[in-house]
């Protein structure tokens, strides 16, 4: 069953009109409550003012003598009432028979409302309620003195309740269309305003926007790069874990500023130009990166910039291995070549009939790989140092020189920490030298030997070559020295990889003089690294 989600559009509109319909409605309501009471207070005001008035007028007071008070008051009370728009006024005697009223024939009736005793009795002025004979009505009563202060009558002057109930619904009403104007203005606001949002949310759901940022963060976490991000103002909004490592950074980056990170950053330059820059270098105290910045850009402006980055060891270590790797396969392809011109040579003897020439080549050959491949694969039981020495054999071959395998080597299988990219950058790189060395000497030998006896793994490469300059010996491990053609940008890499692969194993490396002549390197790598170990004898033969 699909589960029914309500658009954020929906939501904005429905909740700002529910918002802005509940204040409406309060603000409707407290405005008739107060206009009710401010409507009474006026009105009530306006009939006790105006019975206290009518019971000072000497006209009044004097129809009290006359044989027939109801013929003067009542034709001067309607004239009163018609001015100012009052419902009734009635004018009673002490004992509240009227000698006024809206309707001549109830002249001399009793007054009806029961609330004359306060005026008639106790000679107050006060508002009252009470339903009269034209019924409900607002009330506003006044004795009636004469000159020495006795009560001798009373005024009543009334509205009726639901004249005053009408003007305040009329009011009611005029708020209620102020109250529908707003109501239909918010309706049109909170439209655009949704639909502004919708915009800026490029007409993303938030499920779908918070899928997005899960998946944002997933993404960034697991690519290998480091990935930092900084706003317009510098400050770092984004940081994966692999660019936390990189930058040997630890701690919260939430507005923290890009230079306290980076200090030498060129970020702020991004921000100012627009413009991206690839493959640059960022040396810094621990490490050196390779950096891509881009700028971010929105509407045209730029609102931040990103910057990937990738370790330049990890990148140099990667080439160097690559670079082994094809040496490597070159040995290879060296060895099957002098194999095919052998075999061609062979056939050769074979079809021309001279068959002990054949079978002697065959014996050489035989003799000569069964002593090195005895040694090779009798005593020497890593199966990568067997490659490699494999090609090389192949190599020297080709190359018209001797490569020996010393008879006094044993190597059991190396331990998991020491890689075939390692021993293709030591031992590939080691052996080339020694046969470059030896190329232009009369009888050019290169000597292999390894062993692990004690607690190191030993490999050692003698050739019979001119050897080192004195003068040269604390330079050849320099990045970029060779002492070959300087047309030859390849040259001067070989012994800094060979440094930096023995480093990384924790290893140490010598050079000295053969005493035959030539150089002769030693590698000493330790078995152990922590919690391993490496036990004689493992991998060996039965």
């Amino acid at each position: 069953m699909k589960l029914f989600r309500i658009s954020l559009q929906t939501k904005i509109l429905g909740l700002v009109l529910t918002l802005v319909l509940l204040i409406i409605i309060s603000l409707t309501t407290i405005f008739t409550v107060m206009e009710k009471e401010q409507i009474e207070r006026q009105k009530g005001r306006l009939v006790l003012e105006l019975s206290k008035t009518i019971a000072l007028m000497p006209s009044i007071k004097n129809a009290f003598y006359t044989s027939d008070p109801a013929k003067i008051i009542q034709p001067i009370v309607e004239k009163i009432r018609k001015q100012v728009g009052a419902e009734f006024i009635v004018v009673g005697n002490k004992e509240g028979i009227r000698y006024s009223h809206p309707i001549p024939d109830r002249i001399g009736r009793h007054m009806v409302g029961g609330d004359n005793y306060r005026a008639l009795v106790l000679g107050e002025s006060y508002i009252s309620r009470a339903v009269g004979s034209l019924g409900p009505s607002l009330r506003g009563k006044s004795p009636i003195l004469d000159d020495n202060g006795q009560i001798i009558g009373i005024v009543s002057v009334g509205i009726m309740q639901q004249d005053i109930k009408q003007q305040i619904f009329n009011n009611a009403k005029k708020v209620a269309s102020i109250a529908l104007i707003a109501f239909i203005i918010a309706i049109i606001g909170s439209s655009l305003l949704a639909r502004n949002i919708r915009k800026d949310t490029m007409g993303l759901e938030p499920y779908q926007i918070a899928a997005l940022y899960k998946e944002k963060n997933a993404v960034i976490e697991s690519v290998r790069e480091g990935i930092l991000v900084i706003d317009k103002n510098g400050l770092i909004t984004v940081m994966n874990q692999t660019a936390r490592r990189l930058l040997n950074f630890h701690g919260d980056f939430t507005g923290l500023k890009i230079e306290k990170v980076i200090p030498n950053t060129q970020m702020y330059d991004i921000l100012r130009t627009g413009k991206s820059q690839h493959d640059v270098e960022l040396v810094l105290p621990h490490n050196t990166l390779i950096v891509n910045r881009k700028p971010i850009i929105d509407k045209g402006q730029v609102v931040g910039a990103v910057a990937s980055f990738r370790d330049k060891t990890e990148i140099e270590q990667m080439l160097n291995t690559l670079s082994e790797v094809r040496k490597y396969s070159e040995d290879l392809r060296a060895q099957t070549h002098e194999f095919t011109n052998k075999l061609y040579v062979l056939s050769g003897l074979l079809q021309i009939g001279e068959y002990d020439e054949a079978i002697k080549m065959i014996q050489q050959e035989t003799e000569t790989y069964e002593f090195q491949n005895r040694i090779l694969f009798d005593q020497i039981y890593d199966r990568k140092v067997q490659a490699i020495l494999l090609g090389k054999l192949a190599m020297a071959s080709e190359k018209k020189l001797e490569f020996r395998i010393d008879n006094n080597s044993s190597l059991n299988v190396l331990p998991e920490q020491i890689k075939i990219s390692h021993l293709i950058t030591i031992l590939g790189n080691l052996i080339d030298n020694a046969f470059e060395a030896v190329v232009d000497s009369q009888h050019p030998v290169v000597t292999f030997f390894a062993t692990d006896l004690g607690n190191d793994i030993i490999f050692e490469i003698s050739d019979n070559g001119c050897g080192i300059k004195e003068e040269n010996l604390p330079k050849i491990f320099t990045r970029g020295f060779s002492t070959k053609p300087k047309g030859d940008q390849s040259r001067g890499y070989g012994l800094s990889n060979v440094l930096k692969s023995v480093e990384l194993l924790n290893g140490t490396i010598e050079v000295q003089k053969n005493k035959m002549g030539g150089t002769v390197f030693t590698v000493y790598l330790p078995k152990f690294t922590g919690g391993e170990s490496y036990e004689a004898g493992q991998g060996g033969h039965c």
